[in-house]
């Protein structure tokens, strides 16, 4: 059979003439291949398509250019701080603001205003002072002049949208009434997005408000005071506040949650919160799930999961046409967790809880921090009229979402098997680039080949610690903040890659990652993260 001839007819002179099979066979061959792999794009240039079998060893996904979930909104990325914060965040001095806090602000929010809520337990520990009015229990904290002065100059300087707390459980309507318009007048009504009235009202039956003189605790509120009891308060008390958007209810626990639709039949609210943190630490035994510890954060029941736990409120939301913000949310509650919040897991864990936030509809999440916080984000000091800051590791893994996520950006959908502890996330911004999150939370490394709609060179920067548990000695673009900053930019890595721009979002120089045959491979160690981003118009 290998030596049968194929009778080729010449057109012109219709002359028989044989030629042997096997160099038929070898142009045939010759052809099809030159067909496939010279194809014509667009511009009329020639690409290479991808071989048919990936890299050895590797993981192959696709990156579509199909959207999977709403673009994410400007300001998705915020910060939560308690209102006796603000001061030891900024200075107190709006004179002298803190530069290098205005600078990490900024950082989380390139090109937008920041998101910035201003509550959590202090909303309902705080007031301002009337005159003849005896301070009422349970307060620890004192508004004054001077505290609106700097926060107005801090919010001016960063151009901050504020979410503001306002007291329900410790003082009267009324007292909550002149708390609010002084907040309005002092503050600028165009900086405040909301006022929110409370912070988890379904905790006043359960922790101590204040304690008498022998000790004994005093409730906030009685026990059984029930969701009905405090739709009658909120109501009472947003009567008389001064005219701004409202937001609410500002509950966690998923009981109450499931009350929403009730609270937003009943109250007129701009912005719906709700408050979630994947780990407990107060009344949790070390035998349970949520009890705090690396393996229960790395775990997908405290991302995904978390995130398909508002995934309904979401939508309930948006369904009366009105933007929900997790306004509260960190590793831990009650403070966080030490050898847990403090470490490079919280990092990995607040990248892929971001996007999966993102995923489900949220329109924002405000990372808590407050001074003594274990998971504070991050420590300032001022000596000789500097500012310098100690930045955590979860800060370095906001920023990676930051850049990973800019606003407006659409998440694309990938195709190809899940891995058991690694996530990757794309988007596609507004100038058409394509950003490729790879999260790897697992203690083996993945080999990943991605297919993805570019053919150009992309930039590579790796988010990486000494290990998953560590404090201290995070890169992200082979850049950090060091153990101190007094400018807020990351720096170090590749000469001249620091930015000298004041005010500017930080930039990390990458290193250039070419195609290989179509596919771009990425080597994603255990406990680290990196980020691609391809060329505009890909």
């Amino acid at each position: 059979m290998a030596n049968r001839d194929f009778t080729v007819i010449s057109p012109g002179r219709r002359a028989r003439r044989r030629l042997p099979l096997s160099v038929l066979l070898v142009a045939l061959v010759a052809l099809a291949a030159a067909a496939v792999v010279a194809t014509t794009t667009g511009s009329g240039s020639t690409t290479t398509s991808p071989p048919i079998k990936p890299p050895p060893g590797a993981t192959v996904l696709t990156v579509t250019n199909t959207p999977r979930a709403r673009p994410i909104p400007p300001g998705f990325l915020g910060l939560s701080l308690e209102y006796n914060a603000v001061p030891a965040y900024t200075g107190g001095d709006p004179n002298d603001l803190n530069p290098v806090f205005e600078q990490l602000v900024r950082n989380l929010s390139p090109g937008q205003p920041p998101a910035l809520r201003i509550g959590g337990d202090t909303s309902d520990w705080t007031w301002w002072p009337v005159p003849g009015v005896p301070e009422p229990h349970g307060i620890r904290y004192t508004l004054s002049d001077g505290w609106l002065t700097s926060t107005r100059a801090f919010a001016r300087a960063v151009g901050a949208r504020l979410l503001l707390g306002i007291n329900l459980e410790a003082i009267t309507p009324q007292l909550a009434a002149i708390e609010s318009r002084k907040l309005v007048d002092g503050l600028g009504r165009n900086s405040i997005a909301a006022l929110e009235l409370g912070n988890e009202p379904e905790l006043y039956p359960i922790f101590a408000l204040w304690h008498t003189a022998s000790g004994a605790k005093v409730l906030g509120r009685p026990k059984g005071y029930s969701f009905t009891d405090f739709l009658h308060d909120y109501s009472t008390a947003a009567r008389g506040l001064a005219h701004a958007p409202l937001a609410g209810p500002t509950i966690g626990t998923p009981d109450w949650m499931r009350r929403l639709g009730r609270f937003l039949a009943a109250e007129k609210v701009g912005i719906v919160t709700l408050h979630r943190y994947p780990l407990q630490r107060c009344f949790v035994q070390r035998s349970s799930s949520i009890f705090p510890t690396i393996a229960h954060l790395m775990s997908e029941t405290d991302s995904r999961g978390l995130a398909n736990s508002v995934a309904h409120y979401a939508a309930l939301a948006h369904a009366r046409g009105l933007p929900l913000r997790i306004d509260e949310i960190n590793t831990v509650s009650c403070g966080g967790a030490p050898g847990v919040s403090d470490t490079f897991a919280a990092a990995l864990w607040a990248i892929d809880t971001a996007f999966e936030m993102a995923r489900v509809g949220v329109d924002g999440i405000n990372i808590h921090t407050f001074p003594g916080a274990t998971y504070e984000l991050f420590t300032f000091s001022h000596a000789g009229g500097v500012w310098s800051a100690h930045v955590q590791p979860e800060y370095y893994g906001m920023l990676m979402f930051a850049q990973a996520a800019p606003p407006g950006s659409q998440l694309m959908r990938i195709v190809g098997p899940q891995l058991a502890a690694t996530k990757v996330w794309a988007t596609r911004a507004s100038d058409s680039r394509v950003r490729v999150a790879l999260i790897n939370k697992g203690g083996v490394s993945q080999l990943i080949a991605l297919r993805a709609p570019s053919s150009g060179s992309a930039t590579l920067e790796r988010l990486t610690a000494p290990g998953i548990g560590a404090k201290g000695g995070v890169t992200l673009g082979g850049q950090s903040f060091g153990s101190s900053t007094s400018t807020g930019l990351l720096a170090g890595g590749s000469p001249g890659a620091a930015p000298t721009t004041p005010g500017a979002a930080p930039t990390t120089p990458g290193s250039a990652l070419k195609p290989a045959d179509g596919y771009y491979v990425v080597r994603l160690p255990a406990a680290s993260a990196a980020l691609l981003t391809f060329p505009p118009g890909s």
